[in-house]
């Protein structure tokens, strides 16, 4: 017997309160991307903007870092390019989620997937599966999606305008916030070393080219090893 299931309101309100521990650990990121960003001459304008349409962390402390004048567009996109590649192998494990719905909820849930939006999705949908629901809840990962999209926009734009006020916010030792709630998250996802294969090579790979190779090129590197794996390994099985 299927349990019965919560309104898809209630859903999105439990993802908004679940995600409220990451918040803690993003607004140091925020706030230093901020601040980075007024210090290359970026507006309150720009940085939302800038934020709101590329929602990827990793890739807009890249663009602040080649922020200049003249401002260098195709470099910024390629480099933006190739470290969002790891949201190939991100959404390749949320497409099974994803593919019965119509491509007007689709496209939007993909839009705003981040690293802490998938791997809370991804968990919970294991612990759904677990207690006998449909494995996947679409309004608690957009509650958690959002929330940290809201949010980060809002406190780059602060970290901007404050960011002269601020003085060195690296300083403060939050720099370990927002790895350490990841780890956690993806702790709750463990299903065994096998199922983590993939992840491993990725790593392997993303380390070989970061030590060997200049640029940002670890990043497709690691997405495509990671790929890779996991395909060889759903052909063996």
């Amino acid at each position: 017997m299927v349990p019965p299931q919560p309104s898809p309101k209630s859903e999105f309100i439990r993802g908004m309160k679940e995600v409220v521990p990451v918040l803690f650990g993003m607004l140091p990121f925020a706030l230093i991307l901020g601040v980075q960003g007024a210090e290359k001459g970026m507006s309150v304008l720009e940085m939302p903007l800038m934020t709101g349409l590329n929602f990827a962390g990793g890739s807009e402390f890249a663009a602040v870092g080649l922020w200049g004048d003249p401002l260098p567009v195709l470099l910024i996109i390629g480099v933006t390019f190739m470290i969002n590649t790891r949201h190939i192998l991100m959404g390749a494990a949320l497409a099974p989620y994803l593919r019965h719905l119509p491509m007007k909820r689709a496209l939007p849930a993909l839009f705003f997937m981040t690293d802490e939006s998938w791997a809370l999705g991804m968990a919970d949908a294991l612990k759904r599966k677990a207690q006998g629901l449909p494995a996947f809840s679409l309004p608690y990962y957009m509650g958690t999606a959002l929330t940290l999209y809201v949010m980060w926009v809002l406190l780059t734009a602060l970290g901007t305008a404050v960011g002269p006020q601020l003085g060195n916010v690296e300083a403060w030792g939050f720099g370990m916030a927002f790895p350490a709630v990841f780890l956690v998250l993806l702790r709750g996802m463990w299903k065994g070393f096998k199922a983590a294969l993939p992840w491993l090579v990725s790593l392997i790979a993303a380390a070989a080219v970061y030590l060997t190779v200049d640029g940002a090129w670890y990043v497709p590197a690691g997405a495509l090893a990671g790929l890779a794996a996991a395909y060889l390994a759903e052909e063996s099985a």
